[in-house]
This record gives C-alpha cells, sequence and structure tokens, in this order.
C-alpha cells in the first residue's frame, strides 16, 4: 500500500483526521480537505510529512474539482478517494429546521455524489482507483430522532452499490463504511444503545485503510455491528421495530441532550454560515 495517494473530505478532526493518520502510517500520501480552513492547515502541518491540508466544501461542485486538482498537481494522480464529510443535527423531524435538512442532503448526500462522480472520471480511464464512501449504520437500523440523517446515508450505500455494478470491469472498487457510536463531537449528548459499545475514530481508520488494501466491498465498524444492522434492515417492519425497541436503539437520537450537543450545533452553524458558493 506504500506509495498510494489519498484524498480524504472532512479531514481535520474525527474519522477522517484519524483515517489520515492512518494512511500516513501505511505509507500513503494524503491530501485532506475540509471546511474549516484554519483546522485543515493546522491538521496538515500536525500529520508531517506526507500530509497536504487543502480548503474543501463539499457542496460546491467547481470547488470539489479544483480540490482535486490540487491535490494531484501536489502529490501526483490519486489512488484513492475517502468521501467521509457529514453533519448530523437530530431530533423528531416533525421539528427539523429546513436548512439542517437540506445541509445534510447537500453534505451528507451531494457530498458523496459529487466526489464519486469526480473521482470516477480520473480513475476509470486509468484502469485503476479506489473510491471509499462513508455511510453510516443509521442507514440501515433507521433510528427515530435521525429520519434525515439516516436517510442519507441510507441513500449513499444505495448509491454506492449501483455505482459499484456500474463500474464493474473497470478496475474501480468502491467500498461503503458503515460506522456506529463514535467517540467524536458529532456523538455528543447521544444515549448508548443496549449491546452497543462507543469506540474511537481510529477504529474506523484502521477498516478504511484495510478496505483500501484488501478491497472489500462493505464495512460495519465494529465488525459485530454488521449481523444486528442486516437483520434490522432485512426484517418485517412489525420485528425490526420489536428489535430495536428491545436494544432501545430509537433512544439514541431521539432523546440526545440538547445542551451537550450545543457546542457542536454551534461550530455546524458557524462554518455553514461562514461558506459562500
Amino acid at each position: 500500500m506504500s506509495n498510494q495517494r489519498v484524498a480524504i473530505t472532512g479531514g481535520a478532526r474525527g474519522i477522517g483526521r484519524a483515517t489520515a493518520e492512518a494512511c500516513l502510517r501505511a505509507g500513503m500520501s494524503v491530501v485532506v480537505g475540509d471546511v474549516d480552513e484554519a483546522l485543515v492547515a493546522q491538521a496538515a502541518a500536525e500529520l508531517g510529512e506526507g500530509a497536504i491540508g487543502l480548503p474543501l466544501d463539499v457542496r460546491d461542485a467547481n470547488g470539489f474539482e479544483a480540490f482535486l486538482v490540487e491535490a494531484e498537481e501536489c502529490l501526483g494522480p490519486l489512488d484513492a478517494l475517502v468521501n467521509n464529510a457529514g453533519v448530523a443535527p437530530v431530533g423528531l423531524f416533525i421539528d427539523e429546521d429546513p436548512r439542517d435538512t437540506q445541509r445534510m442532503m447537500d453534505i451528507n448526500l451531494g457530498g458523496v455524489l459529487t466526489g464519486t462522480r469526480l473521482a470516477l472520471r480520473r480513475f476509470v480511464p486509468r484502469g485503476h482507483g479506489h473510491i471509499v464512501n462513508v455511510a453510516s449504520s443509521a442507514g440501515q437500523i433507521a433510528p427515530a430522532g435521525g429520519a434525515t440523517y439516516a436517510g442519507t446515508k441510507h441513500a449513499v450505500v444505495g448509491f454506492t452499490r449501483a455505482v459499484r455494478a456500474e463500474a464493474r470491469g473497470t478496475g474501480v472498487r468502491t467500498t461503503i463504511v458503515m460506522p456506529g457510536l463514535i467517540r467524536t463531537e458529532m456523538i455528543s449528548g447521544f444515549r448508548k444503545a443496549r449491546g452497543t459499545r462507543i469506540i474511537g475514530p481510529e477504529v474506523v481508520a484502521d477498516a478504511i485503510v484495510d478496505a483500501i488494501h484488501s478491497g472489500r466491498e462493505e464495512v460495519f465498524v465494529p465488525r459485530e455491528l454488521g449481523p444486528v444492522a442486516r437483520l434490522i434492515a432485512g426484517s418485517p417492519p412489525a420485528i425490526a421495530d420489536r428489535i430495536k425497541r428491545a436494544l432501545k436503539a430509537d433512544v439514541i437520537m431521539v432523546h440526545a441532550n440538547a445542551d451537550a450537543r450545543e457546542s457542536y450545533r454551534q461550530r455546524m452553524d458557524s462554518e455553514i454560515q461562514e461558506v459562500r458558493i
């Protein structure tokens, strides 16, 4: 895997930052993009040799193209793109601010679509490349309080599976990564479901690097989450609801502590407001 060149969106913190660290340990070079220009520059400096930080708002298709152009000017042709950027406002859908709905659609889904399209247009002519799309186990479990978030992540799964079928025979590989509860600011105030464990972003990062190496197409993190999520997704609605109630999966987001999430909320609002497309 050494000498591979990887671009990572949402790379200044959380899973994205941890993925950059894991890639560097594996001997790869990385370009991290993030809407927080100051933080992405700081992250690249702290990551050290082999890392470059560039501003990136995944909602801006022209800006995304410019990001990839500059990444390849700095490092050479990319071998992989990790579409990781995402946001997670939570609460009952009836109370959801339409601006939150739109930003989740634009970032969680639109950013993945844009990044995947731009990566395919580079990778297919070259006959190789790897696109890693970070979805969420929420897209399979569909917890109350995360309707739009789960919807966008469910869409990422279906979208990536379809792209995989379209790209068959081109040499381009795709991976869907579906994390559970990850110890980042995004889950501040979340309740814990029965039988689940909160893991660090480095565990997801290691799974992403492993997928780039192995070509695994779908990865749940932690791995034991996979059978539960697949059971819920594949069961009739009444049975799926019983399983979720038994696991208390429907309290994770809907009963999230608003005070504990205030810092995340303020940062998210500030970053979105600062962007002018």
